[in-house]
């Protein structure tokens, strides 16, 4: 693609191939091989060294395990307490807050609350008319004032007729509640586009931006944009947060906003490991609220509408276009950005599809484009290089969480409950005659047995999201509720390790993904 007018190009590359300099483009593919050749390495060494060195594996496993419970104690920690703050800001009434705000407590560059706009982008591809109702009943519930709101519902041309139908009766029912809705049709095969959510994005924003927003002459400056996906039902009070929120940030206009998103919508249909896999995403979001350092934006949220154009909108040819808007604006800003979380629920939608195994599948695959996200890595790094004005501590305070979450993503679940036990398998008579190890497979069970504590306070907290329950579910379901935790091992092998190590191996070999 061309990067848009006055913008390096570096801020708009996808992958390896897209850069013209065969130096830089060796440095880029040598950073995507990184990630990949990391858990790769690994786990070769750890075979190897099972073989050959059994007591070193033995006592890492012992410190390994040690570690998990320490890191399962530390996060359950922060989702209790970030939960507690979340409840408590459902309560706040934002409105009135902004209302009372005085100007001299918010941003120069506006006069008064009553200047903000909300534009609100929609992408969507073949949800149906259901799913996508519930997300503009939402939007028509808020306590936002509806004068002040623009909604774009961003369809694509290769949905067909189908898709047609369902914005054309969106519009027909929603174009008289809001200040303006526009539906867009996202033309296929654009040049240097990636078919998928951000290229629909970056064509319905700048319709908005050329059709609308130049044509009224709302200043940029008053505008706050949010990225919603289809099956988001945001909470009554979401863009007054928002605004709040946005009106006393430190620095505004270098700030985006993350709601906590709840994969809730359907979690009782969902079967027990789409729930789990559903309340993990879920809890480790709510725990990320408590990580300002080191938060990114994900599926769902806000930000300036100033800074979206400056970085030229979201980039078209990219899988994971939410975390990778924040390294644009990292990068453009000189590292002069930051994501605020609100502690503020959306809800979306858990994976559920016709059949059990259809279902199973769509988890993994969903999982497999979360962990994509590992190409933001050498966009990144590749990028702090050629931008050159960040200063290294605060690269390294993104750049080190991150690479180290994708590795754990890729590693942590299978070196503890099955790589662990290679030492025994391959030690050799010498090493399995030894007490140590006798005593390692006990050892390493009392400490999974304390990492419990994990468990349960999962169960317990996923009972506090539980929406209400439907009429055609007796009981009983809680109990199957409580049950499902059992199957956690099950859903970090393979709907967490593996769609992480294939994403990673995918990037290492370059046989690039596509969205899904």
């Amino acid at each position: 693609m061309t990067p848009p007018q006055n913008l390096p190009d570096y801020l708009f590359i996808g992958r390896a191939s897209d850069i013209k300099n065969r130096r830089e483009r060796f440095i880029y593919r040598a950073l995507e091989i990184v990630p990949g050749f990391l858990v790769w390495g690994t786990f070769i060494s750890f075979i190897i060294l099972s073989w050959l060195k059994p007591v070193w594996v033995s006592v890492f496993i012992l410190c390994f395990a040690s570690y998990w419970i320490f890191k399962v104690i530390y996060l359950a920690l922060h989702t209790r307490s970030a939960y507690k703050r979340m409840r408590l800001h459902e309560q706040i009434n934002w409105m009135q807050r902004v209302k009372n705000l005085e100007p001299s407590e918010y941003t120069p560059l506006l006069k008064k609350w009553e200047d903000i706009w909300h534009l609100v982008i929609i992408p969507m591809y073949n949800e149906s008319f259901e799913i996508v109702n519930q997300s503009f009943e939402a939007l028509a519930d808020t306590d936002w004032p509806k004068d002040k709101m623009i909604v774009v519902l961003a369809t694509e041309e290769r949905a067909g007729e189908e898709a047609r139908a369902v914005a054309e009766e969106i519009e027909k029912r929603y174009q008289d509640t809001f200040y303006r809705l526009a539906v867009t049709v996202h033309p296929d095969n654009l040049p240097g586009e990636l078919a998928g959510k951000g290229s629909n994005e970056t064509w319905a924003g700048r319709y908005a931006q050329k059709e609308i927003i130049d044509s009224l002459n709302i200043p940029y400056e008053s505008i706050l944009v949010s990225s919603m996906d289809a099956d988001t039902v945001v909470y009554p009070r979401y863009f007054s947060c928002v605004t709040y929120h946005f009106l006393t940030a430190e620095v505004p206009y270098r700030t985006s906003f993350q709601p906590v998103p709840f994969f809730i919508n359907n979690i009782w249909q969902a079967p027990a490991l789409s729930r789990i896999s559903a309340f993990s995403s879920t809890f480790w979001h709510i725990m990320n609220q408590e990580r300002p350092e080191k938060h990114l934006t994900f599926s769902s949220h806000s930000m300036p509408f100033t800074a979206l154009v400056e970085i030229g909108f979201w980039q078209p040819n990219v899988v994971s276009e939410d975390s990778r808007i924040f390294w644009q604006c990292f990068l453009r800003f000189d590292g002069d950005y930051r994501v605020k979380g609100i502690y503020y629920p959306i809800a979306m939608d858990a994976n559920l599809a016709r059949s059990f195994w259809r279902t199973m599948y769509n988890i993994y695959r969903q999982q497999r484009r979360w962990a994509y996200g590992v190409g933001d890595i050498p966009y990144f790094i590749f990028g702090y290089f050629k931008n050159g004005n960040i200063p290294f501590s605060r690269f390294w305070q993104y750049a080190w969480p991150v690479t180290e979450g994708f590795f754990s993503w890729a590693t942590h679940s299978l070196l503890l409950f099955l790589l662990g036990w290679l030492p025994l398998w391959l030690g050799g008579d010498a090493f399995n005659e030894t007490l140590f190890s006798y005593n390692l497979p006990r050892v390493t069970r009392v400490l999974m047995t304390i990492a419990m504590i994990g468990l349960v306070s999962s169960a317990y907290t996923s009972f506090l999201l539980l929406p209400p329950r439907p009429l055609a579910y007796g009981k009983w379901r809680y109990l199957v509720m409580v049950g499902q935790w059992f199957l956690i091992p099950i859903t970090l092998i393979f709907f967490g390790a593996l769609p992480a190590i294939e994403s990673q191996t995918r990037l290492m070999l370059g046989k690039y993904l596509g969205f899904w």
